[in-house]
């Protein structure tokens, strides 16, 4: 499936809808690793109990790569910069399997790299689209998606470490029911639509907007009645994931402890982490933290435009510029600086 043909032509317009049907997990749900992490440090009279809720619900798997190439010509991992000593970066995916403990079956519609800055007051969520054309290691230019596909979470780690040159520390794959449950759980989230739509007998009116349970599921699904298709549902996920944040954090669930801890007991059910993220890593990272839902910064990996490989897909361009930029912020934990830089991503 590799491609090293000519670059694919380039274009400005909005990707036309795509007519393969394709099941799409929500990648809203990827919001959960990063509440889960917030509400830790957000009530110390309840630390001991949603502890327990989260490390007893927790599973675990082989979900990162070796430190060491195992393959001819593979390049090592990055080493962590000195400049950004401390900082985390975690790579959150949402696998098109129902069983997360399954991690190469089929592709992965989510992916989103949160960086936790070394003071832990701020986190970024960045989202990379599903149809980056990116050189997946060992099979050419392809999808970003395609690394699941091909070698599961350890190579879309290595996938996006090639891409970035930044060291990925976790993994979190997130499944499909913990959707619906974690909506459920807090009632509704809401957020301000851009783009008056309806899906599935929903409809979304512009404005702000309160959804939960499967209004929630096809807000963060559709993307043939956006006028920018695929980006514009990006758009809409990081919304989501913002405003399970806020509410995650919010008066109302943090002081009702059976809610709060139902909330992060049957979250954690539906989540897969890697064997390196230990219950003290989890702890210590959670009450270090110092954030609130403001201090969560949304943005999309830098596309320069749509264009067409040269076996006939339709993709996104990778805007190497930016993307070098990015890198580099990660790297440096200087994500502050790129977000200021390029407040409309």
């Amino acid at each position: 499936m590799s491609d090293n043909s000519a670059p694919p032509e380039t274009s400005s317009r909005p990707p036309a809808p795509r007519r393969r049907k394709r099941r799409v997990l929500p990648k809203v749900l990827i919001g959960i690793a990063v509440v889960l992490v917030l509400a830790l440090a957000a009530g110390a009279v309840y630390v001991f109990s949603i502890d327990r809720s989260l490390t007893n619900n927790l599973n675990r798997a082989d979900n990162m790569p070796p430190e060491t190439p195992t393959e001819p010509g593979q390049s090592p991992r990055p080493a962590v910069d000195p400049a950004a000593d401390g900082a985390l970066n975690f790579v959150l995916l949402g696998s098109d399997s129902r069983d997360t403990s399954d991690s190469g079956s089929g592709r992965s519609d989510s992916i989103i790299l949160v960086h936790l800055n070394k003071k832990r007051d701020k986190a970024y969520l960045v989202s990379f689209p599903r149809d980056m054309w990116v050189t997946v290691p060992g099979h050419g230019k392809n999808k970003i998606n395609a690394a699941f596909a091909f070698g599961g979470p350890p190579l879309t780690v290595r996938t996006l470490e090639g891409i970035t040159g930044a060291r990925m520390d976790h993994v979190v794959l997130v499944d499909f029911e913990g959707f619906i449950d974690l909506t459920d759980t807090l009632g509704g989230v809401t957020v301000t639509n851009d783009n008056k739509f309806s899906s599935h007998g929903f409809d979304y009116p512009k404005g702000e907007i309160t959804i939960q349970g499967k209004q929630a599921l096809w807000f963060v699904r559709e993307r043939h009645n956006l006028p920018n298709g695929d980006l514009d549902r990006a758009k809409n996920q990081r919304k989501v994931v913002q405003a399970i944040v806020r509410k995650g954090l919010s008066p109302e669930v943090i002081s009702n402890p059976v809610k709060f801890n139902d909330f992060i007991s049957g979250v954690a059910q539906h989540l897969v982490v890697d064997q390196q993220l230990s219950d003290s890593e989890i702890r210590s990272t959670a009450l270090s933290l110092r954030l609130t839902g403001s201090d969560v910064n949304e943005l999309q990996a830098p596309i320069s435009g749509f264009g067409t490989s040269s076996d006939g897909q339709s993709i996104d361009v990778v805007d190497e510029s930016k993307m070098k930029e990015l890198g580099t912020a990660l790297r440096k934990d200087t994500m502050e600086d790129y977000v200021k830089k390029y407040p409309d991503e």
